[in-house]
Parts: structure tokens; sequence; C-alpha cells
């Protein structure tokens, strides 16, 4: 989720982190690598069938990311908006170019999104909301939060990727710390749903978890050292 134009400041005016800020400080980027790597020996096979390597490799990548980057404003703008995108209703704007082929995947995703959203039966009660913790002075913009059938409070988030990275955890763990802290009538944030869509297929996954108490202890101590480095870094 972007941050606001004007960042994330405590109510003295500091200027403070994002939450996404932290973590990219400490992220493994592991997965980016061989997503590349990938690609890269798709490129090299087609190269040697004589096919128009370059070319046709941007299309292959453009293409994933294409099916994937729709499927999810299409999950996004239902969460959001409760649209259906119903055959005669207009799909996301970044679905203007895509040929049939790509749209055809993205709505694939979309109808396993909304067989997956009737059998949960989440009520999604607020998106995108930006907070800012006086307590921890960092700040963050979740996607959703929700009620699941028992009435429990859950924090919902949305990711186009190929998996599931730890990162990810830590961004929830560090969102339910946020909504704790500043909006505490809600109660406590008892599970954590990611809902996935991949980019070179554009398939749908849900993850859920029913705690991630490491990792908000993780992310506090990320917040840490992250202040510290930034001491370092001035003295160096």
């Amino acid at each position: 989720m972007a941050t606001p134009k004007q960042g994330y400041r405590t109510k003295s005016g500091e200027r403070i982190p994002s939450v996404t800020t932290i973590l990219s400080r400490f992220k493994e980027s592991g997965g980016l690598v061989q997503w590349a790597y990938k690609q890269g020996r798709e490129h090299e096979n087609l190269a040697m069938r004589d096919l128009p390597g370059p070319a046709h490799l941007y299309d292959v990548v453009g293409k994933a990311a294409e099916a994937g980057t729709i499927a999810h404003d299409m999950i996004e703008q239902n969460l959001l908006a409760g649209r259906l995108y119903l055959p005669d209703e207009p799909l996301p704007d970044t679905a203007a170019n895509a040929d049939e082929f790509v749209i055809a995947k993205a709505r694939n995703s979309f109808a396993q999104f909304l067989k997956w959203n009737a059998q949960t039966k989440l009520k999604v009660i607020m998106t995108e909301k930006s907070l800012v913790s006086e307590a921890h002075r960092y700040g963050g913009t979740w996607d959703g939060i929700g009620r699941d059938v028992d009435g429990r409070l859950v924090l919902i988030d949305w990711k186009t990727s190929n998996a599931v990275y730890g990162d990810y955890l830590y961004q929830l763990a560090a969102y339910a710390i946020l909504i704790e802290e500043v909006m505490p009538e809600l109660g406590p944030v008892t599970g954590f749903h990611l809902l996935r869509v991949a980019k070179e297929h554009a398939d749908f996954a849900h993850h859920y978890y029913g705690e991630l108490d490491r990792e908000r202890r993780g992310f506090l101590l990320m917040r840490e050292l992250y202040e510290i480095d930034a001491v370092t870094k001035k003295r160096a």
C-alpha cells in the first residue's frame, strides 16, 4: 500500500519511517533473483529455437505481470467497492492493453477469489487507512481489516507475487501493532489473511496465520536496529 505523499509524522511533527522502509533495510531478495534467473533461462531456450529472443522475453515478463496485476486490481476493487466485474462491466485500467489470453487468466484468478470469499464469509469493515505509532515511531497503511464468522478482528492483505516471503509476515505483524495501538476499541487482531496472486499465471492463493507473535517481536527489533543503523551511518 502506498505511503502518503507527505510521509508519516508523529504528533510533534517528527518524520518517521514506514513499515516498508524499515523492512527494506533487511529485505531478503532471493525470491526476486530466482524469478529473474528463471525468466533469463526461458529467454535462452527461446533464442536457441530461433525465436525473437529479447522481444519475446519482454513479452513473457510483461504478460506475466499483466495477468497478475489485473487480477490483483480486480480483487482489490471487490474488497474496497464490491465490484464483481460481470461481462458487461469495464475491467480495471491495468487491463486496457491486455489481450484476451491475459484477461482470461486474470478473470480465472478473480473467480477463484470470489469462491474463496463466499466460503470464508469475511466481512471487510475498513480499508486503506494510514496510521502512526507514537510508541514505536513508525507509520503504515494496511489494505483491510474485517470480522470473521465468529466476529473476531482479522487483518487482510493482498499481494502480487509468486511466493510468500518472510517480510510479508513481518509487515502484517507491524500493521497489527499499529491497529491495536491507535484503534484499541476494535479489539486485538486475532488472525491474518494473506491473499496472493501469482505473477506468472495469476493463480489465486490464500494463506492464513492465527498468530504472528514472533514476527511482532522481530519487527520491533528491526525498528530498533533501523534507528541504531541510521546513527552509525552518520558516524562512519
